[in-house]
């Protein structure tokens, strides 16, 4: 857990969290002397040598002011520390996060990492708030009452240390046991939110099919399993709590037991042995309240180790000597190779280059790894085998700023932020001027969605744009790409689903981006195929045929196959029509 503490401060904060430690350790010392100062009292008590009793007062005092000032000093950095790591943990999160490959990032992780970055940061700052220091007290103190046990009567002594084994089994078990509960309800937790997500999300095509008001069968399911495991959790809680509680009653008695044996058989004073009995709650106190909070220590350790493991994620490799593109929107794949499991290769030696400000189009079946190229394009993971060029240089030589400054990026599933129009358009190039934003929000037939919302360009879009249709969304989406005026656009089907409306918008603002930036395009739409200059066809993972449309269709190979099962469908959606408008 220190480790990963230290992981979470960073290394600069390190010596903070030593220090702290530091003071909390000297704190349980001096906590435990101060009751140890009680001893020679009451022997001097016993023995009538009341002129010592000052000296013993004196001791007390100073031990307990000593005790006083160490936890006040340590409670301030304590603070200090909890309130540091609660800006900490979201800015050491976010530092990391936009250092991972954009391929790491999938809805269960995205969940997961919701719920660290909120619940779990506010678990680790309780972590140093509430937490830490009582369980370091509670067992620093009792150490230091056990050596004065040993000096004031060695048999005392050696029961608490047989003792202290059987504590920390019973501590490890019960802290095992909240920390597995704890696990098993936020593994549920997390399963049922991402379903409670996606079930609102689905509501459209829920109810297209009668399901919006029975319910929705992984929702149901996973709020099942979330009660299932809230139920073994809490017989998990139970048994860990009642095991650390009666060790600790356990422990207390064996020494009370060892007390009072020690004074009937008259080897101590009785005086003594109110003494020794007070030592002995002295040191059953302090590890009964650690021991309560064990178990929930586990737990927050539990959110500390998530984020650790974010934390933990490699980085994109940055090259120490960044190479500068040195051919401004050129692409290259040459015999690139990627998989994302191992043993299931997606793509198989694929080469294959575009010329700046050319448009080269993707064919191929689904899964045949149209999307994939983009992606590697994008560098949102690295080729296994082979090199991907943007620019004239390999991916992996460029810092990710000069990558992502050559490419835009629009694909099918588009996202907005649940901001305005123009904040969700300039994010495309925040430095643009309003004219700039305005002229490719025109281009991209955005000003007409503009004249249709109540506040205009301050028309705020919901969450993920959900204030817009899918075809407004994807306006948008060009928008920014016309706004960010990159050397090289990628398009993954951004016209797939698109009614005719906005298909016209989106279609113009592909022949704008084509006469000045080079364009790899995902797409199904003849009219797109046909225009570009280069047609690659994909099948199953491997360059299958390159050329234009009619060098393609020419040969009578897959290319033409596609195209005529394209035509043929494009053919009978029309014949249908037309055959119902002739019955009508």
């Amino acid at each position: 857990m220190i480790s990963d503490l230290e992981l979470l401060l960073g290394p600069e904060r390190r010596g903070v969290l030593r220090t702290l430690l530091g003071w909390t350790v000297l704190c349980g010392v001096l906590s435990g002397l101060a009751g140890v100062a009680l001893v020679p009292a009451f022997a001097h008590l016993a023995a009538g040598e009341l002129g010592e009793l000052p000296g013993d007062v004196l001791l007390i005092a100073a031990a307990t002011l000593a005790a006083c000032v160490v936890q006040y000093i340590q409670s301030m950095k304590r603070f200090r520390v909890s309130l540091e790591v609660m800006g900490t943990v979201h800015r050491r999160l976010g530092d990391h996060l936009v250092t991972l490959p954009l391929g790491w990032y999938d809805e269960e992780r995205t969940g997961k990492l919701s719920k660290s970055a909120t619940q779990g940061a506010f678990m680790i700052s309780g972590l140093f708030s509430e937490l830490l220091t009582p369980v370091i007290v509670g067992t620093t103190a009792p150490a230091t009452v056990t050596a004065a046990m040993l000096f004031y009567d060695w048999r005392l002594g050696v029961v608490a240390l047989v003792c202290i084994p059987v504590l920390a089994l019973a501590f490890s078990f019960s802290a095992r046991c909240l920390g597995r509960g704890e696990r098993l309800d936020h593994a549920a937790a997390a399963a049922a939110g991402s379903r409670v997500i996606e079930f609102a999300r689905s509501q459209a095509a829920l109810r297209a099919f009668g399901r919006g008001i029975e319910g929705y069968q992984p929702l149901d399911d996973a709020i099942e399993r979330q009660q299932r495991n809230g139920r073994r959790s809490l017989w998990l809680s139970g048994a860990g709590i009642l095991t650390g509680g009666v060790t600790v009653q356990f422990v207390l008695t064996a020494l009370l037991i060892a007390s009072v044996w020690l004074a009937a058989d008259g080897q101590v004073t009785a005086t003594s042995a109110v003494a020794l009995l007070a030592l002995a709650f002295r040191f059953a106190g302090p590890l009964a309240q650690a021991g309560e909070l064990a178990g929930v220590l586990r737990m927050a350790g539990n959110d500390l180790r998530r984020v650790a493991q974010v934390l933990r994620e490699p980085a994109m490799p940055e090259p120490q000597t960044p190479t500068k593109p040195v051919r401004p929107g050129a692409i290259e794949l040459d015999g690139v190779g990627f998989g994302y499991r191992a043993d299931e290769p997606v793509l198989r030696e694929v080469s294959f280059s575009v010329p700046p400000r050319s448009m080269t189009a993707l064919v191929g079946a689904s899964g045949s790894g149209k999307t994939t190229i983009t992606r590697l394009i994008a560098r949102f993971w690295d080729a296994d085998t082979g090199v991907v060029r943007v620019g004239g240089v390999d991916v992996r030589d460029q810092s990710t700023e000069d990558l992502m400054a050559q490419l835009a990026v629009v694909f099918q599933d588009v996202y907005l932020f649940d901001d305005t129009l123009e904040a969700n358009i300039r994010l495309g190039r925040p430095g643009a001027t309003d004219d700039e934003v305005r002229e490719a929000a025109h281009l991209a037939g955005v000003d007409e969605i503009i004249d249709r919302l109540p506040d205009g360009w301050s028309t705020r879009v919901g969450e993920a744009g959900a204030r817009l249709s899918g075809g407004e969304r994807q306006r948008v989406s060009v928008a920014r790409a016309l706004l960010k005026d990159a050397p090289i656009v990628l398009l993954d089907e951004a016209t797939a689903a698109l009614d005719p409306e906005n298909e016209r918008f989106v279609q113009r603002s592909l022949h704008r981006l084509a006469q000045r930036s080079t364009l790899l395009v995902i797409a199904h739409h003849l009219d797109t195929v046909v225009t570009a200059d280069q047609i690659v066809v994909l099948d199953e993972g491997q360059v299958a045929e390159i050329g234009t449309h009619s060098e393609l269709f020419a040969r009578g190979g897959r290319y033409a196959a596609f195209w005529e099962s394209r035509r043929s469908a494009r053919g009978w959606r029309l014949d249908s029509a037309a055959k119902r408008r002739s019955r009508a």
